[in-house]
């Protein structure tokens, strides 16, 4: 397939350049990026995450539902297409209207930082999912010291709390859960 010119793509060459190369990308109106392969500790954190996630959300008989980044996150207000590292969606799953695959209504998001994408999950990312109407919690887990940032919406503001150290708990309020960093960094530290 011959790669269409780098600023004008359409979703369905998108998706078709998904599927054939089998390569992810991140689309933003017409824009591709592709996503680079992450690091043995970022795959630690990101699975020990779901993990810890699934456990403690399926103990409370939660409807919440833990979803890795093999799914595609549209953001309609800017026709986004992005891959977070994980989100939770609570309530109904919603589907994209442009394409079925992709999710629309996460109450969490969560990102596992990285040297090269830290400043763009910090700055542009978030903005971009400020905009979708379910986010609840922006979670963003460094993976070369056991600090998290946890931004919770209020009303139209966001608070920003850090928690650091293995011996103290992550508390997401949308979901009513709490989770060890210990858990979430085991075998990194």
């Amino acid at each position: 397939m011959d790669a269409p010119e780098p600023d004008n793509i359409s979703l369905e060459e998108y998706l078709a350049m998904e599927r054939e190369m089998d390569t992810r990308y991140e689309y933003h109106d017409g824009r591709i990026f592709a996503m680079a392969g992450g690091t043995i500790q970022h795959g630690l954190i990101s699975s020990n995450l779901l993990i810890s996630l699934g456990g403690e959300l399926r103990s409370r008989n939660n409807a919440c539902r833990p979803i890795n980044n093999d799914v595609k996150l549209h953001i309609q207000a800017s026709n986004k297409y992005l891959y977070p590292d994980a989100m939770v969606i609570c309530d109904e799953m919603e589907m994209s209207e442009d394409y079925p695959h992709a999710l629309t209504n996460p109450t969490v998001i969560f990102e596992v930082l990285s040297e090269s994408t830290e400043a763009y999950d910090r700055g542009d990312k978030f903005f971009f999912y400020k905009k979708i109407p379910s986010l609840q919690e922006y979670v963003l887990i460094e993976q070369h010291q056991p600090v998290i940032d946890v931004y919770t919406r209020k009303s139209a503001l966001w608070r920003i709390d850090r928690i650091e150290g293995l011996d103290v708990t992550l508390h997401l309020s949308s979901l009513g859960i709490e989770l060890s960093l210990r858990d979430i960094y085991r075998d990194v530290f």
